[in-house]
């Protein structure tokens, strides 16, 4: 392998887009999209369709699937769960062939170095094609690994990762809107984890109104995964799209704080220091940076979009806001929203911040 060009990784910061997202879904191709743009994306390597491809091919696990699914009943979601259990099963015992996990290895040393760190804590993330498509929403169906460290480990997060192609709501997705797994293979991304002072989602639409003079942003200390579990309230901004003014700043009680623990390497859950229980995650300067980046976005797409940033801990004033995603706000995220605003539901269901 030394010396040789990888058949199965591509650098996202150096990748054409259009590559980019042929060839590591939309996920990861709008992630080259907004490097090209000028945006601050972390740096990231993805295990392209082929990889997936080659992997399912050579681990006979084609087969597998198939025969799982000709015998699934839609209609019966213990048919399917049955079915996606299994299936799962067979991609975690089946070892992935020594030429690919070299690729995958190399390339997260190559990261390591990139990032001046020795087993730099990365986040393992689907990107699968079609995930984020405008009629089709996955978000959140797919499994992520967030501070994954170590080579071996990121091995094992990315055979994870494709194995959740196959979770119990992918496959009755599927199933339900006629959508072939054939049709949809999963790249995977590796992603420099951004120590996060703070992280969040941010709507270039009222996600519940649908209002498109203002952008909406959700921010919590640290990474994501305590308001994904539930833990913690984001804050809510409302920012005025004219003017930039900021219209609205609920500050929540936020009691929790995800953190990386080095010793273990991982994320975890720790009590949240009381001074900053009640302070808010972000300042003006914060807010207008993740505004600018927003509107950057939206006017480089062409149509609505929701965000997800991190605020650096060692970002500097006028430096820009990391961008870990960005996809269409569709019209199923605004079907979903509920009726009443619902800070902690909506981040839920959307937030990144190292993560989803």
């Amino acid at each position: 392998m030394a010396g040789q060009a990888p058949e199965h990784i591509l650098w996202i910061d150096s990748a054409d887009p259009q590559e980019a997202l042929a060839l590591t879904g939309a996920k990861m191709g709008r992630l080259a999209e907004m490097s090209r743009d000028g945006l601050s994306i972390p740096l990231a390597f993805a295990i392209t369709i082929d990889g997936f491809r080659e992997h399912v091919g050579s681990a006979g696990l084609d087969d597998v699937i198939d025969g799982h699914l000709a015998e699934v009943d839609p209609d019966d979601s213990e048919s399917v769960e049955a079915a996606a259990t299994a299936i799962r099963s067979a991609f975690r015992d089946a070892p992935m062939a020594p030429g690919l996990a070299a690729e995958i290895e190399e390339a997260y040393d190559e990261l390591s170095d990139r990032c001046s760190d020795l087993n730099v804590p990365v986040a393992v993330r689907s990107s699968a094609t079609g995930e984020d498509s405008a009629d089709a929403s996955f978000a959140g169906i797919f499994d992520t690994y967030l501070g994954i460290s170590g080579a071996q480990a990121t091995i094992e997060s990315v055979r994870d990762c494709w194995a959740s192609l196959f979770t119990t709501r992918a496959v009755d997705y599927r199933l339900k809107r006629g959508i072939s797994h054939h049709d949809m293979p999963m790249a995977v991304g590796v992603v420099e984890l951004v120590h996060a002072r703070a992280s969040g989602v941010a709507f270039s639409v009222h996600p519940v109104t649908g209002k498109a003079d203002r952008i909406v942003i959700e921010a919590n200390w640290g990474w994501g995964e305590a308001v994904v579990q539930g833990l913690v309230t984001p804050d809510h901004v409302e920012v005025g799209k004219a003017d930039r003014r900021i219209l609205k700043h609920t500050i929540s009680s936020k009691d929790v704080v995800s953190a990386f623990d080095f010793a273990a390497g991982v994320v975890v859950e720790v009590p949240m220091p009381a001074r900053l229980r009640e302070r808010a995650c972000l300042d003006a300067e914060q807010i207008a940076a993740i505004t600018d980046a927003v509107l950057l976005i939206e006017e480089r797409y062409g149509y609505p979009v929701d965000v997800e940033w991190v605020v650096s801990r060692h970002r500097r004033e006028g430096e820009p806001i990391a961008i870990v995603q960005s996809r269409p706000v569709t019209t199923a995220v605004q079907e979903a929203a509920p009726a009443a605003y619902d800070p902690m539901a909506l981040a839920q269901k959307y937030i990144f911040a190292g993560g989803r």
